[in-house]
């Protein structure tokens, strides 16, 4: 699992190297919630997708991108739950990670 590195502001576009892809990521707090854009190889592949805690954000391999990104929300209730994220704990709190294909279940993706 790799660490996306996010800066606490709630917008934010950042350019990063994920398991040999050249990627463009775009982070933005909108009134209902964090919403995030995925380039590779300056290829799309998902836009405007509501990140919530601990749900893949690309989620299809048909759309050609190796891996996914989800969310990790590091403080949870006594129940393990965690809340959907918000920039003001981006890289702290809210951590955004990459997840290569062999950290993805096989009956997911």
């Amino acid at each position: 699992m790799q660490i996306v590195p996010l800066r606490a502001v709630p917008s934010q576009t950042l350019s990063v190297q994920l398991d040999g892809q050249s990627c463009q990521i775009n982070v933005r707090q909108l009134f209902y919630g964090v919403f995030i854009d995925v380039y590779s190889n300056n290829d799309l592949v998902v836009a405007g997708v509501q990140c919530e805690n601990l749900n893949r954000i690309v989620r299809s391999r048909y759309l050609g991108f190796s891996g996914d990104l989800t969310f990790i929300d590091q403080q949870t209730d006594d129940n393990g739950q965690g809340t959907d994220p918000s920039y003001e704990g981006f890289g702290t709190r809210y951590l955004l990670c990459y997840l290569s294909e062999t950290e993805i279940p096989a009956t997911e993706g």
